[in-house]
């Protein structure tokens, strides 16, 4: 394993969720979000000056509710971004995959045990991480979706799950639009994540002159990048 980085500064810092900020779970609902995170990102995000997101394949809602704090949330894999807590959900027009799509696959989760789908506002994802076997026949049936609308969807290999998503956007078109803006214009960017889903984000970064980092590489765990986190955040000596 890497060292962690010493942080650039000014910096931009942008954090996937599942596998990142927590530990990926058996089922997305099934998360264990430590007590103190919420207080720590906020102690995070006054220190950087508001230029702190959290960048999630989860929609924004879910986010709001796991961490009920006022930064700035990227939802569905850059697929929406609001910036301003008080402000809008913004994003492009996205279109919904076929209803026809995602008959097929609750159909192949249903013959394996311990699958199942995770239905998204753009897209879905069929886990497999309770039924491995499941893995090359859901990856062969969703190769063949996509390849029926390869203009408007793509699909992304994931941590024992592939999903169906927008191909319009990623984690590094949201990181693109947030370094346009304030606060994050400006300043040195750097992803964290932990998943294939995240290169495009860490990608972006290092295409903005900063970081892509990822977690196993650089930390660990989940729990060793919070740690990281809360000596970040603590107050700089520098007048």
């Amino acid at each position: 394993m890497d060292l962690p980085p010493t942080a650039p500064e000014p910096m931009a810092l942008f954090l996937d969720f599942d596998g990142t900020l927590v530990d990926i779970a058996e089922r997305p609902e099934a998360i264990d979000v430590p007590p103190g995170l919420p207080a720590l990102l906020m102690r995070l995000s006054a220190r950087l000056d508001g230029a702190l997101a959290v960048v999630s394949g989860r929609p924004i809602p879910q986010l709001d509710e796991h961490l009920p704090v006022p930064i700035a949330k990227v939802g569905d894999h850059g697929g929406s971004l609001r910036v301003d807590p008080a402000g809008p959900v913004e994003g492009p027009p996205l279109a919904s995959p076929p209803a026809s799509w995602l008959a097929r696959a609750r159909l192949l989760a249903d013959t394996f045990p311990g699958a199942f789908i995770e239905v998204k506002d753009h897209g879905f994802v069929l886990h497999y991480r309770q039924a491995p076997e499941a893995a090359g026949m859901a990856q062969g049936l969703l190769e063949a979706m996509v390849a029926e609308a390869p203009d408007h969807f793509t699909l992304m290999p994931a941590r024992m799950a592939w999903e169906v998503t927008p191909r319009a956007v990623s984690k590094g078109t949201a990181v693109a639009a947030l370094l346009a803006r304030a606060p994050f214009a400006g300043r040195v960017p750097v992803f964290i994540g932990d998943d294939v889903t995240d290169e495009a984000g860490m990608a972006a970064a290092r295409a903005a002159g900063g970081l892509g980092l990822r977690l196993q590489d650089s930390f660990g765990t989940p729990s060793a990048l919070r740690a990281w986190l809360a000596a970040l955040a603590e107050p700089s000596d520098t007048p």
